[in-house]
């Protein structure tokens, strides 16, 4: 990959955008070796969990490539959107929980590949935004349907019309993120999170977040019964038994995704 490095250690897959001279921002390229790498990461055996971060200390990803957004017309840029928004539905799908570690700027595209993460963390540093008005257009990948989703109607019409950016501590207290840390302490924090996921049952962490994306999407009663049917199926997993025998037992469970 030309734009993306993967390192994979001990069922740990960091996934790093590399164009720093660019502040990582997305062009095509990029959104096709993203859409690549987590097609081959939800088949790879090796990888229980993925951390997305961009290279360089100033952004995760600053946004899209405007010199490409601004060749587009009205029919190509539909089609772009469309493109980007397929990329982040993939990333969302993951059935392996997939956490954004945002080291910086995460603005415009930027900030929609962090929502589409089943979990965002973030270095003091960060910055949050989606400033698309001020360009005169509006989030295309995802960003009108995702922010609302997360924070709230109000507080994400407040961040869309503004155009305004949000601190690492306002997007704590947002809903944005879950976690902030001191920039240096970013890598070792967002690993101890994913090495906590890392140690759950990983049958039971694909049905939670096929529980809440898909439950989400659905009347709560349905979800509810989603909930249910998931619960179910977890009852007769080998993983049950091994993590209720060890809790009785006081001992850490070995779970086998059986």
């Amino acid at each position: 990959m030309a734009f993306l490095s993967l390192d994979v250690a001990d069922r740990l897959a960091w996934l790093t955008i590399q164009r720093p001279e660019k502040l990582n921002a997305l062009n095509n390229d990029v959104l096709k070796e993203l859409e690549q790498a987590f097609a081959d990461l939800e088949q790879d055996d090796r990888v229980g969990a993925v951390i997305v971060t961009g290279a360089g200390e100033k952004a995760f990803v600053a946004g899209a490539d405007i010199a490409e957004l601004k060749r587009l017309d009205s029919a190509s840029a539909r089609v772009q959107a469309l493109r980007g928004q397929t990329v982040f539905q993939r990333i969302e799908a993951m059935s392996k929980p997939v956490i954004a570690a945002v080291n910086g700027f995460a603005l415009g595209g930027g900030c929609e590949l962090a929502l589409a993460c089943h979990i965002r963390v973030a270095s003091e540093n960060a910055r949050f935004g989606l400033p698309e008005v001020s360009l005169g257009i509006i989030p295309g990948y995802g960003g009108t349907q995702r922010l609302p989703r997360l924070v709230g109607k109000g507080v994400a019409l407040d961040l869309i019309l503004s155009a305004e950016m949000l601190t690492a501590a306002d997007a704590l207290r947002a809903g944005l993120v879950s976690r902030v840390f001191p920039q240096a302490d970013l890598k070792a924090g967002v690993e101890k999170l994913a090495r906590t996921i890392l140690s759950r049952g990983p049958l039971a962490l694909r049905s939670a977040l096929a529980a809440v994306h898909q439950g989400l999407e659905m009347p709560q009663d349905q979800g509810l019964q989603y909930e249910a049917a998931l619960f179910g199926l977890l009852a007769a997993t080998q993983d049950m038994q091994e993590g209720m025998g060890a809790f009785m037992e006081k001992r850490a469970a070995q779970f086998k995704g059986l």
